[in-house]
């Protein structure tokens, strides 16, 4: 079964309205349900005093109506009488001030009232509906970091000194990981660091990357406090909503992930981009690769527009069913809307809902039903896996680290290098995990580390012996240059990467942001070039134009069964490494990739400008074709078996009309 679920906030309406609500709910598929979100205020009107009679109903109604519940434990906001009697619980921006309620997540995440409060209310939730058999799963605060990941206050800088403490145990070994003999910043005790706040001058790189280590660890040290109350209570999974999206980028989800029962992610189109589609592709390979390939739960997406984007575009006809089934062609097992009904009040009044101000009258509620035929007619689907040859490597902490202040470009935008990479894997017709550094790579053909400006000894060993062993590996610029210490390594770019890619570069030469170069291949690039030499490597590319002409842009390095650089070509079943010196315009990655792919033996699907998506999933008996047509003409794939949703026979020729997703059963394996 695919899940079909929504948030509800009951407390937001009459209670003669939840009766209509839970009908509808029945009669559009819903068969989970998250309360208690936002629910402090309500369950604990005054300190100490809990008030569950309306909890008690909405969950007891849902229960009677078979609908599965997922439960929060409603401390993502804490109530006004908190922050009024312990005003030390507000979050402090880098430049000293506070941030007062009225919104959401005010609270330091290193608060000890704010904890002691926040745990007291979970204890009280969790012993009362801990064995309820309504319960399904438990959710855990909501959307932990969104605003309050960065907190510099006092109870901060304590927690971030006793953390700094644990990891270097001395205060000579953080001196040497800071490099603080710069500018006289050397500490003699722990006792005098403070957070990052703002400074009059550019600040300290590797205290500004531990802070973001800090904080992701603090706010994760909050859900692991809340989930072990939870787990002593109830047998039942329990987990929080991950934000893998483009704006949010303060919590390392690769340590998260292993301490959820279930991974889930909330995705929301983002239209500040150039290709929100290719985006939310990306989010969702990103999100089974923290899955460790397994399927995984969309906990929150829209059925239309968003309330927080400055123009909010909403979808059009079937946009919401493609958008859906791209995440299940990707590995979601469950997917989730925020939230049932649009609210009347409040900041997110004009943020759309399965059941719209207009009620069911409406195309968008028979979008909402047609999605819940489509998603009962793919109930076989369930547990199947996504399997891809290809990798694209992604790291939190190297975009921290790369975006830094006092970097050689501010052009230079970590997460934009990465898509550039899925985004040409994707017209190329190449399904791709994201993996972290730290992954096993032996089961690919073809990885790409793009951007990677940060990486350990460890890793950057694994991603050479990678193509020592026969693998094909693609590096783009800017990679290899720092240890997890954001120390240059030195003796030349791309630093941990040089022997393996057969190159060095003595000097960056990045190029103005509406400068563009030319490449001896036909290619165009910007952002970035290098004066770079070559070792072992062949050159692929040169530079026409620009301030490096005939300078390497583009190389290739043959590396044997041994690991060697092989200046002549690689033996039977050996690797290679490509370098990409610079930032190729979407047509010239495109061309290289597929070039690359070719070299790697890798299959691909159908080319395109990214309107066509050919997705698989694969169980023990069937592989499921999810073909996808975000364009607008009718296009022909080749495929035989059953179209799950329409339940048509597809003889070898499958046609997708302009906007239309098709779900096609192969024909079983011998």
């Amino acid at each position: 079964m695919i899940t079909l679920g929504c948030d509800y906030n009951p407390e937001q309406w009459p209670a003669e309205v939840w009766a209509e609500d839970v009908a509808l709910m029945r009669a559009a598929g819903i068969n989970l349900v998250a309360v208690n979100i936002f629910g402090w205020s309500d369950l604990e009107p005054r300190a100490g005093e809990y008030d569950f009679g309306q909890l008690d109903r909405i969950v007891g109604l849902l229960h009677q109506n078979g609908i599965r519940i997922n439960l929060g434990t409603g401390t993502s906001s804490p109530p006004p009488w908190l922050a009024s009697r312990h005003p030390e619980i507000l979050p402090m921006a880098a430049d000293g001030t506070r941030r007062y309620p009225g919104g959401r997540q005010a609270w330091c995440p290193s608060s000890p009232v704010f904890r002691d409060h926040a745990l007291a209310l979970v204890e009280q939730v969790a012993e009362r509906y801990g064995r309820h058999p309504g319960v399904a799963l438990w959710h855990v605060s909501n959307e932990l970091g969104c605003h309050n990941a960065l907190c510099y206050c006092d109870a901060t800088a304590e927690r971030f000194r006793e953390w700094l403490t644990d990891r270097y145990q001395t205060i000579e070994a953080l001196n040497a990981a800071w490099g603080t003999s710069f500018w006289s910043q050397r500490y003699g005790a722990f006792a005098e660091v403070l957070p990052p706040r703002a400074a009059l001058s550019l600040r300290n790189p590797a205290q500004m990357l531990d802070f973001q280590r800090f904080s992701s660890a603090e706010l994760l040290g909050h859900y692991e406090a809340e989930a072990e109350l939870i787990r002593a209570r109830s047998d039942k999974p329990v987990t929080t909503n991950f934000m893998v999206t483009a704006h949010i980028r303060d919590l390392d989800y690769w340590r998260w992930a292993p301490r959820m029962d279930v991974v889930a992610n909330d995705h929301y189109l983002d239209h500040r981009l150039g290709h929100p589609a290719a985006e939310l592709s990306f989010a969702a390979d990103l999100t089974r690769g923290l899955a460790g390939g397994k399927p995984w739960m969309l906990m929150e997406q829209s059925t239309g527009a968003v309330n927080w984007q400055p123009y909010n575009l909403t979808k059009a006809p079937g946009e919401m069913l493609r958008n859906t089934l791209t995440h299940v062609a990707r590995g979601a097992d469950s997917i989730c809307f925020f939230q049932w009904r649009a609210s009347r009040q409040g900041s997110e009044k004009f943020h759309s809902a399965l059941l719209p101000h207009a009620g069911t009258e409406t195309e968008q509620w028979r979008e909402v039903l047609d999605l819940s035929h489509s998603l009962r007619r793919l109930a076989e689907v369930a547990g199947s896996t996504v399997e891809s040859d290809v990798a694209v490597l992604f790291s939190w902490e190297s975009w921290w680290a790369a975006e830094q202040e006092g970097r050689p470009s501010s052009a230079v935008n970590y997460l934009e290098q990465v898509h550039a990479v899925h985004g040409a894997l994707r017209e190329l017709g190449v399904t791709t995990d994201v993996l972290s550094p730290d992954s096993d790579l032996s089961r690919y053909r073809f990885v790409v580390v793009p951007c990677l400006y940060l990486v350990t000894d460890e890793q950057a060993k694994a991603i050479s012996e990678f193509a020592g062993h026969g693998g094909h590996v693609l590096v783009t610029f800017f990679s290899g240059i720092a240890d997890e210490d954001d120390r240059i390594r030195l003796g030349g770019y791309p630093g941990a990467f040089r022997d393996l890619l057969g190159v060095t570069a003595e000097q960056f030469a990045p190029l103005n942001p509406d400068t563009t170069v030319t490449l001896d291949n036909g290619g165009a690039a910007g952002l970035w070039t290098e004066r770079l030499r070559t070792t072992t490597a062949q050159v692929v590319a040169r530079y026409v134009d620009g301030p490096l002409p005939g300078v390497p842009a583009i190389t290739r390095n043959f590396c044997g069964a041994s690991g060697r650089p092989d200046r002549d070509g690689g033996p039977a079943g050996g690797g290679s490494a490509w370098y990409v010196a610079t930032a190729l315009d979407r047509a010239a990655m495109r061309d290289l990739l597929r070039t690359a792919l070719e070299a790697a033996g890798v299959d691909r699907g159908p080319e395109s400008d990214g309107s066509v998506e050919v997705v698989r999933r694969r169980s023990e008996r069937h592989t499921y074709a999810f073909v996808i047509n975000h364009g607008v003409r009718e296009i022909e794939y080749a495929v035989a078996g059953c179209d799950l949703i329409s339940g048509e026979v597809v003889a070898g020729r499958l046609r997708v009309p302009p906007g239309g997703v098709r779900v096609v059963r192969e024909e079983a394996r011998p």
